[in-house]
């Protein structure tokens, strides 16, 4: 295993556990084969282990296995506080405290806020006194590194990023998603300012393993024999400003396939060729895209608050996954913003077109776009969803 250090030169596995998609029976954790797994990863070398308070008896599974067999002491716990749901100072402890509770500790190594797409919602944090409650916790030894998970658009990661002295974050970032969400951009700018940066999604859930026919082919044409899985990972260890990167593993020849690689990966190992072959890669996947955005931003800002390479974004996304899966992403990212830049707040003032080198007809995608994305049932949810978290 290879290890990368955090901003106290702590060494931290570049392969890190994620505890979201622990295998199940039924509807409860299979509690002995997840026992397993997990231990494997620890004798491999992966210290860094990610859960979070709403990912239904994860962190009451990784509190036992560490517990039981006496190895809380080799690994670093990251876990998180549901700040959407927090209207209180006593519900920041109550939470918290469940949470030692659930993982059989008295500290966590590494502690974030849930889930930002907004300034807002750090800004509603300090209305209920966090910053002096993480200064306490910090001092008392309960709370080691304080950081927060971002899903949203880069301006906003940015903001975010210098609201706070921040010891880590983490981002969504894969080669599709290089310049979407926080982005490259966001990844260079946390390092810029010694951010470590712990990277989710890797795979995009498991999208980048699953390649279409023509992508398979370009990558069986590369003499060193990646497999889809390896390629997406080993470019993200290819960029020296990823600190962790996180993967869902639920089985042991996962474990041994992921820890190989970590053992091998190293920055800068990616040739010319291999970014090549993704680059090809990305290309036929977007195949489908029903919008030729490039995510330039030379559009923005909206006038009015559109975020149009988000919305367009979304939109291609629901052709190139799941549809779905792409309207909820959707939802959970743009909608959940205090000002969510809806496709439907455009004035039809076409100053975007003047801008966009692509020449797109933008005012009239937009329209599209915003039918495909928030069909009624849609609409009427993110709008109710928006009452009770953004209230």
């Amino acid at each position: 295993m290879k290890y990368r250090a955090d901003r106290y030169g702590n060494q931290i596995s570049q392969l890190g556990y994620g505890c979201m998609r622990f295998s199940r029976k039924g509807s409860a954790i299979d509690y002995e084969k997840a026992e397993r797994e997990v231990l494997l990863a620890i004798e491999k070398g992966v210290n860094y282990f990610d859960t979070a308070y709403v990912y239904p008896g994860s962190e009451e599974c990784l509190g036992r296995i560490l517990d039981e067999n006496k190895c809380r002491d080799r690994v670093y716990i990251a876990t998180k506080l549901p700040q959407y749901i927090i209207r209180s100072a006593a519900a920041v402890d109550r939470t918290f405290d469940e949470e030692l509770v659930r993982l059989r500790t008295d500290y966590i190594d590494y502690y974030l806020m849930h889930m930002f797409t907004d300034t807002a919602e750090w800004e509603h944090l300090k209305t209920l006194g966090i910053e002096d409650w993480i200064a306490g916790q910090k001092e008392a030894g309960r709370i080691r590194n304080i950081g927060f998970s971002y899903h949203g658009e880069t301006e906003m990661f940015l903001q975010i990023l210098d609201a706070y002295d921040w010891d880590f974050c983490q981002i969504q970032y894969n080669y599709l998603d290089e310049h979407t969400q926080a982005g490259r951009r966001g990844l260079q700018a946390a390092a810029q300012k010694g951010v470590p940066v712990v990277i989710m999604e890797p795979l995009r859930g498991g999208k980048l393993v699953k390649l279409p026919d023509r992508a398979k082919e370009a990558l069986a044409a590369d003499s060193k024999g990646y497999s889809s899985a390896e390629l997406g990972l080993r470019w993200l260890w290819n960029q020296p400003e990823v600190t962790c990167v996180l993967s869902g593993m639920n089985s042991e020849e996962m474990v041994e396939e992921n820890c190989r690689i970590a053992a091998e990966a190293e920055p800068g190992d990616l040739t010319k060729e291999d970014l090549e072959i993704v680059e090809r890669i990305k290309a036929i996947i977007r195949e489908k895209e029903k919008v030729g955005c490039t995510g330039c931003r030379y559009c923005m800002p909206c006038p009015k608050g559109v975020d149009i390479p988000g919305n367009f974004y979304y939109y291609n996304l629901m052709y190139m996954e799941k549809k779905a899966s792409a309207r909820f992403e959707f939802a959970q990212n743009m909608g959940m913003r205090k000002e969510p830049g809806f496709a439907s707040q455009c004035a039809s003032c076409g100053l975007c077109e003047q801008h966009c080198p692509q020449h797109l007809p933008v005012r009239e995608k937009l329209k599209e776009a915003d039918r495909a994305l928030r069909p009624l049932p849609y609409k009427a949810g993110i709008s109710i969803a928006r009452k009770i978290i953004l209230k």
